[in-house]
C-alpha cells in the first residue's frame, strides 16, 4: 500500500480537477467581469476568487476530509428527502439541463459561429450533434478519464489558452486602471464579482467531482483514509492555484481590451464568448478565430466529459436497477444535445434563479462538511442549518426573480440581502441554534 502521491502524480490528478472545472463559464465570465470591473478589477476578482476559487477547493477538502463518498452521502446527513432532491437538483443544473448544454452552446458561438454565414441552426445542429459524439466517446469510459482529460484535452487546451493570454497581457489596448467601471461594478465591485463567480458553477461542480478525485487517489494505490483524504485536498489546491491564475489572467484581458467593445457593455445579449471573440479577431485576424475555436472546444469538451461522467455514475447510484450507466450517458448527452440549440444566451438567462437558489445551499453544505468532525456531524445541526439556509434561498430566488412584494419586506429586515449575501445570517442563526438543540439534547440523555 503506498503511502502518498508522487509529485508527478499530484500533478496528474491536480491537472484533471482542473481540466474538469475549467469550462466554458470559466472562459466567459472572468472576462466580462474585467470589462465591467474596469478600474475597480481588483475588489471585483477579489470577491470571483471566492466563490468561483476558494469555496471550490474547500468543497473538494469537504469531501476529502469529511470522507464521504461522494454528494449522495454529504448531503444525506441533512435527510434522505434532502440528499434526493438536492442531489438530484443540482446534478441536473451542472449537467443536462444548464452547465453541459453551455459547454457546446460556447464552443459554437466562440469558436464556429463566426465562420458560419446563413442557415446558422444547421451549422449548429451539425457541430453540436459531433460535440456530444465526442463526449459520448470519451464519457464511455469513465476508468481512463485521467489520460483523456488529464493528459490529452488538458495540456492542449491550456497551450492554446496561453498562447492568446499572453499576447493579450503583452500589448494592451489600454490599462485597466483608466476604464470607468460598469453596471453594478460601480458601487459595489465586490459583491458583483461574488456574485459573478456563481455563473461559474465550480461550487456546485466541486461536490460533483470530488468524488472522481478520490477515485483517482485510490486508482494510483492510496487507500488509507486518512492519505486519500490528505491527497484529495492537495490536488485540489494544485488544481485552483491555476485556476486562480487564469481567471487573474482573463479578467485583466478584459478590462486592458475593453476599448475594442465598450459600448456593446450594456447590451443584455452581449456575453464573455462575444468579447473573447472580437479579442481574438483583433490580435490574431482570422487565425485568431481559429485559434479560438480551438481552444474554446478543447475546454468546454473536457469539462462535458467529466459532468457526463459524474451525472451518469450518479443516477446509476441513486436509482439502481432503472438504467445502467452507458444508459444514462446517452441520456444525458442527448437531452444535453437538444438544449444546447436554444443559445448561449438563453441558456445563460434560464440558469441564474436556480443558481441563486442553490449556491446558498451548496457552500453551506460544504462548510458543515468540512467542520463537522467539530460537532461531530450531528444531523441535528446539519437540518437547522440548512433549514434556516434554504428559507433564505427562497428569498434570494424572489430577488432574482424581481418579485416586489417579497423583495421588499427582506430588503428591510434581513441583512445583506441587496448584495445577494441574504443567506448569511440566517444560516449562521440556523447553525448556532442546532448546536444548541444537540447540546440541550445530549444533556438531557445524560
Amino acid at each position: 500500500m503506498k503511502e502518498k502521491l508522487s509529485p508527478r502524480q499530484l500533478a496528474l490528478i491536480g491537472s484533471t480537477l482542473f481540466g474538469l472545472f475549467f469550462g466554458a463559464g470559466n472562459l466567459i465570465f472572468p472576462l466580462i467581469l474585467g470589462a465591467k470591473a474596469g478600474s475597480a478589477l481588483p475588489l471585483a476578482l477579489l470577491g470571483l476568487l471566492i466563490t468561483a476559487v476558494g469555496i471550490p477547493l474547500l468543497g473538494v477538502m469537504s469531501m476529502g476530509i469529511s470522507r464521504s463518498e461522494g454528494l449522495l452521502e454529504l448531503s444525506g446527513r441533512v435527510s434522505p428527502a434532502f440528499r434526493l432532491l438536492f442531489t438530484c437538483a443540482l446534478y441536473l443544473t451542472i449537467g443536462p439541463l444548464f452547465a453541459i448544454p453551455r459547454c457546446a452552446a460556447t464552443s459554437f458561438t466562440i469558436g464556429i459561429s463566426p465562420f458560419a454565414g446563413e442557415k446558422i441552426w444547421l451549422w449548429q445542429l451539425i457541430f453540436t450533434a459531433l460535440f456530444f459524439a465526442a463526449v459520448l466517446y470519451f464519457s464511455l469510459k469513465p476508468s481512463k478519464i485521467l489520460d483523456s482529460v488529464g493528459k490529452l484535452l488538458n495540456p492542449a487546451f491550456l497551450l492554446l489558452l496561453g498562447i492568446m493570454l499572453i499576447v493579450a497581457l503583452i500589448k494592451p489596448v489600454q490599462s485597466f486602471n483608466s476604464v470607468s467601471p460598469f453596471g453594478d461594478y460601480v458601487n459595489s465591485s465586490f459583491s458583483a464579482g461574488f456574485l459573478q463567480g456563481y455563473d461559474t458553477l465550480d461550487a456546485l461542480a466541486s461536490l460533483a467531482f470530488g468524488i472522481i478525485v478520490i477515485r483517482s487517489v485510490r486508482q494510483l494505490g492510496i487507500t488509507e483514509p486518512g492519505q486519500v483524504a490528505v491527497s484529495t485536498v492537495k490536488a485540489g489546491a494544485v488544481s485552483m492555484g491555476l485556476m486562480a491564475l487564469i481567471y487573474a489572467a482573463t479578467a485583466l484581458v478584459g478590462a486592458q481590451s475593453c476599448g475594442l467593445y465598450a459600448e456593446r457593455l450594456g447590451d443584455s445579449a452581449f456575453t464573455g464568448g462575444d468579447a473573447f471573440a472580437i479579442i481574438a479577431r483583433h490580435y490574431f485576424g482570422k487565425g485568431g478565430a481559429l485559434i479560438l475555436a480551438a481552444t474554446v472546444t478543447l475546454c468546454c469538451l473536457k469539462t462535458a466529459v467529466g459532468l457526463v461522467t459524474s451525472c451518469s455514475e450518479t443516477f446509476e447510484e441513486m436509482f439502481p436497477g432503472k438504467l445502467r450507466y452507458p444508459q444514462w450517458a446517452v441520456l444525458f448527452s442527448g437531452v444535453s444535445f437538444l438544449i444546447s440549440n436554444i443559445g448561449l444566451s438563453q441558456i445563460i438567462t434560464f440558469s441564474a434563479p436556480v443558481l441563486y437558489f442553490l449556491y446558498p445551499l451548496a457552500i453551506v453544505l460544504i462548510l458543515l462538511g468540512l467542520f463537522g468532525r467539530f460537532f461531530g456531524h450531528a444531523r441535528r445541526v446539519y437540518q437547522w442549518t440548512m433549514l434556516f439556509t434554504w428559507l433564505a434561498a427562497l428569498l434570494e430566488l424572489a430577488r432574482v426573480v424581481n418579485f416586489q412584494p417579497v423583495m421588499n419586506v427582506a430588503e428591510r429586515f434581513l441583512p445583506l440581502y441587496a448584495y445577494g449575501l441574504g443567506w448569511l445570517v440566517p444560516a449562521a442563526v440556523g447553525f448556532v441554534l442546532g448546536l444548541a438543540l444537540e447540546k440541550f439534547n445530549c444533556k438531557r440523555a445524560m
